[in-house]
């Protein structure tokens, strides 16, 4: 969709904008774009790549009315929600890191270094594992037993194996996984499902203002919302963050960084059952590299 035509969109929304505009294309589901409104206030649109994310809008629209009862950061304010648009004011900060989505290059806008983020990132984890369960499921937002999640990606697995070449390699290390009771927890919590560096707002100093990007909030799995600060902050990161989490009061089990570290290794999974979900040419090209680079 070219500019004028989301210009338009947005005004069929209600939304005046003007014809400038930037994008960022690294999301699976959305095209994300930043405009400013004529009254000079920046927005955040979100436009479906492909039909049929209506549930998913709306599921995404409830949780963050849950989430923003709950967490001292900001979440995005959806002020336009419908199946073609979704649009809210721009956030104060920046990701802490960010993509350029032609050469992958990352550009850092905090101290990585620093512990200000970590124990900032802690702190929020520990007030969004302690959402109640029962308020999610009220709201309802998805929420599987940890036995249920466990045959979801059991199923995952072998819909790839079946439909993919599959390295033999890899479907031992994540049946290894799936197989592994040690691994999961024996209890579940409200996560944001696909958390990492790139859907935080931070202030330089490394302080979170912000999560972004909800559309995998449910109740499930606390281990998710850890995998992704490994695949950005290494080993001792993970290992830095389930520290701070624990001091923070957050309730863990003896394998978390296990299971979290299990959880990356599986990302190339999780990819090319989406790629065969949406049955996208690029999507399916782009899994099958990762899986063969995993022979």
């Amino acid at each position: 969709m070219e500019h004028t035509a989301i210009v338009q969109l947005a005004a069929e929304h209600g939304l005046q904008l003007q014809e400038g505009m930037t994008f960022n294309e690294m999301g699976l589901d959305f095209r994300v774009a930043f405009a400013t409104d004529a009254s000079g206030n920046r927005w955040v649109l979100r436009i479906p790549r492909r039909a049929g994310l209506d549930a998913q809008i709306g599921r995404e629209s409830q949780i963050l009315a849950l989430v923003k009862r709950h967490l001292p950061v900001a979440v995005p304010d959806w002020r336009v929600c419908s199946p073609h648009l979704v649009a809210y004011p721009l956030l104060g900060d920046k990701p802490a890191l960010t993509f350029d989505h032609e050469t992958y290059a990352v550009t850092w806008h905090i101290d990585r270094e620093g512990t200000a983020f970590v124990q900032s990132l802690a702190g929020i984890l520990v007030c969004l594992h302690g959402i109640p369960v029962r308020e999610a499921e009220v709201a309802g937002i998805p929420a599987a037993t940890l036995h249920e999640a466990r045959v979801a990606m059991q199923d995952k697995l072998d819909r790839v194996k079946r439909e993919l070449d599959l390295p033999a390699l890899a479907e031992a290390r994540w049946q290894g996984w799936l197989d592994d009771d040690r691994l999961w927890p024996d209890f579940s919590a409200f996560i944001h499902g696909d958390l990492f560096a790139g859907h935080i707002l931070a202030e330089s100093t490394g302080t979170i203002t912000g999560i972004i990007d909800w559309s995998e909030g449910q109740v499930g799995d606390p281990s998710a919302d850890f995998a992704g600060h490994a695949a950005v902050f290494g080993e001792e990161g993970l290992r830095e963050l389930i520290r701070a989490y624990e001091q923070a009061g957050g309730k863990t089990w003896p394998y978390l960084y296990d299971q979290a570290m299990a959880r990356q290794g599986a990302t190339p999974l999780a990819y090319a059952h989406f790629a065969l979900t949406v049955g996208s040419d690029t999507h399916l090209e782009a899994a099958k590299a990762q899986l063969a680079s995993l022979a």
